[in-house]
């Protein structure tokens, strides 16, 4: 039985309700194709990918958000590291979402090593410089059966690999943590694009809804030792 893919998702004003008392002013995302919202429309749903409807809600909180996007399709997590972190450091964001290594995972070699220390001198920088900093774990595209299953059980285990040092890096350096990699909505295969590899707006809908509801929950945790 497909899931139902709107009880993940949150309206506009639900999600402004959930961050009514969220401090930030200054969001900047970074990272690969995630992060620059790459998925086809899907008629119902937001366009521009999940970090717009999570700009757009935080601008309704704070009308005068300030709101930086460097995210680009394609690239390592060396290659944002290069490239992208130095303008987003320099914007001093308030709140970081940080997307990156999914790409690594597709190379014949993996080096999962590389991608940590990457993420780790990324998310350690932000964190000593006061922001809050947003890590993903993807979703694991192999529980939607449409993969090759030649080739599903190393995408698998190299997900999870990706998922588990992330985890790791959050714990490390006190950051927000989305663990996607078995959410029930990755089974669903109508949650996907065309290409089999990027979300489409129905699960860029999931993913800003339970962004929000974990933003959310940071808050409400971090409200219980101020």
């Amino acid at each position: 039985m497909s899931v139902s893919l709107d009880s993940y998702c949150l309206s506009d004003d639900e999600a402004v309700s959930l961050l009514r008392d969220a401090p930030w002013r200054r969001f900047a995302v970074l990272g690969d194709s995630l992060a620059a919202g790459i998925g086809e429309d899907t008629s119902g749903y937001p366009t521009g990918g999940w970090q717009e409807t999570l700009a757009r809600v935080l601008r309704r909180v704070h009308p005068g958000l300030a709101y930086l996007n460097v995210g680009r399709r394609g690239l390592l997590a060396r290659e944002v590291r290069e490239t992208q972190f130095e303008p987003a450091l320099a914007f001093g964001p308030d709140l970081a979402a940080l997307v990156c290594g999914g790409n690594d995972s597709l190379k014949p070699s993996f080096e999962i090593d590389s991608v940590t220390a990457d993420l780790d001198h990324m998310v350690g920088e932000l964190r000593a410089r006061g922001s809050d900093v947003l890590l993903f774990g993807l979703m694991d595209i192999t529980t939607a059966g449409l993969i090759d299953p030649q080739y599903a059980p190393m995408v698998h285990e190299r997900l999870v690999t990706l998922a588990d040092a992330t985890a790791t890096v959050a714990d490390r350096h006190g950051a927000i943590y989305l663990r996607m990699t078995e959410h029930p909505a990755a089974a669903e295969p109508s949650l996907y694009s065309s290409d089999l590899l990027h979300a489409n707006g129905r699960g860029h809908a999931v993913l800003a809804g339970e962004t929000v509801r974990r933003l959310a929950e940071h808050l409400a945790l971090a409200s219980q030792y101020a």
